[in-house]
């Protein structure tokens, strides 16, 4: 949750001697172990009223160096960060908004609009909350104008709508369903039908409950998968379905093909981003680098060259999977460190590594699925192509 700032503590944090203080907190270690030793050197520095909301300022910018670009002068909450958009994916969602007058109606303290600033020709963010608003006028400075207002209640006409959401309770426990939302989703869309509207989703939100006209958007960035983005509207690109997959600058849409085949293990086992699994467009990941899966409901695929710029697994063996054929397997092969990747059984790899107990000096990847109705071990040793 962290600390409850109030208007009082935002005031403070943007004067000179709030911005002095908090840059002599961040020299501090910020630990767990020296959280007694911090909390002392901010009540002595600025004294009990401001010390909390300084010092938890200072532990927030570094947590934000991970997250955010250009954030070290920021003000921010520990529920605003943790909501905020990774640097590298605003931008990516800006891009699809350079030149349009962009009006962000949860715009928290700005992180989003940060970045959108940077290529529309004019931004306004909005919120209810007026501590998180005077962040953001902090942080955006004259990049956006900032207003107070309803997300639900419109207040600009002819600009492209940016909308995210809360996706946590009050108990930090992540909503799942859209109508828990906040605001909701289907009131968002209710509110701004007809117009050009981006809602920051989820990447666990059920498609099913999107509108038809709508395209899903699934974003991955270093290997994970960070939002679903609901494109409606002008911002809409023709299709429904795409993949997003920022480490290797590709985008999959459902207008691709998806002709491929189903073949046996080959030399290579590939296994899709995830936004490519999560946005369903596996078989059209397969068909543009020439690969084919080894089962129609399984997300892993074959090949004898895979795409380059990802970790594949070069197949090693492979067979039928019960634990006692793993063990001989593993055995005979010398392995010691394994990765289990599993996918169609159930099977939990940290006790099944817990049961095998492997002592060899070979480093190797256990690729553990479903063939048909066999279950299937391919062992196989991970390369980056």
């Amino acid at each position: 949750m962290g600390y409850d700032f109030d208007l009082d503590d935002v005031a403070f944090l943007r004067s000179p001697e709030g911005a002095g203080a908090v840059a002599e907190l961040s020299r501090l270690p910020l630990t767990a172990s020296s959280r007694l030793a911090d909390v002392a050197a901010a009540r002595k520095l600025v004294g009990p009223r401001f010390a909390a909301a300084a010092l938890e300022t200072a532990v927030l910018r570094r947590k934000a160096g991970s997250k955010l670009d250009d954030a070290g002068g920021w003000l921010l909450t520990a529920d605003a960060l943790q909501q905020a958009t990774a640097s590298e994916v605003a931008r990516h969602r800006a891009a699809r908004l350079a030149g349009r007058d962009v009006h962000d109606v949860t715009c928290s303290i700005g992180a989003d609009l940060h970045e959108t600033a940077k290529v529309a020709a004019r931004c306004v963010g909005s919120d209810l909350d007026p501590v998180r608003l005077e962040m953001a006028r902090h942080n955006l400075a004259e990049a956006a104008a900032i207003v107070r207002a309803d997300a639900l209640r419109p207040v600009t006409r002819g600009t492209a709508v940016v909308a995210d959401p809360a996706r946590r309770d009050d108990a930090g426990r992540r909503r799942w369903n859209p109508a828990d939302l906040v605001p909701p989703l289907d009131e968002l869309l209710a509110v701004y039908s007809g117009r050009d509207l981006v809602v920051k989703c989820a990447p666990g939100l059920d498609f099913e409950q999107v509108p038809q006209e709508a395209e899903v958007e699934v974003v991955s960035l270093a290997g994970q998968v960070r939002e679903a983005a609901l494109w409606l509207g002008g911002l809409a690109g023709g299709v429904r379905r795409r993949a997003s997959v920022l480490s290797t600058g590709e985008t999959f849409t459902d207008a691709e093909s998806d002709d491929c085949p189903v073949l046996e293990v080959g030399q290579w086992v590939v296994d899709p981003d995830g936004a490519v699994v999560r946005a369903g467009l596996v078989r059209h990941y397969a068909a543009r680098h020439g690969l084919a899966q080894i089962d129609r409901r399984i997300a892993y695929l074959t090949g004898d060259t895979p795409p380059p710029g990802i970790r594949a697994f070069r197949v090693i063996d492979h067979g039928h999977y019960n634990e006692k054929a793993l063990r001989a397997l593993l055995r005979r092969h010398d392995v010691g460190r394994l990765e289990i990747l599993v996918r169609g059984l159930d099977i939990d790899p940290d006790a099944l590594r817990r049961r095998l107990k492997l002592k060899g000096a070979q480093e190797a990847t256990a690729v553990l699925t479903r063939i048909g109705d066999a279950p299937t071990m391919v062992l196989t040793r991970a390369e980056r192509t």
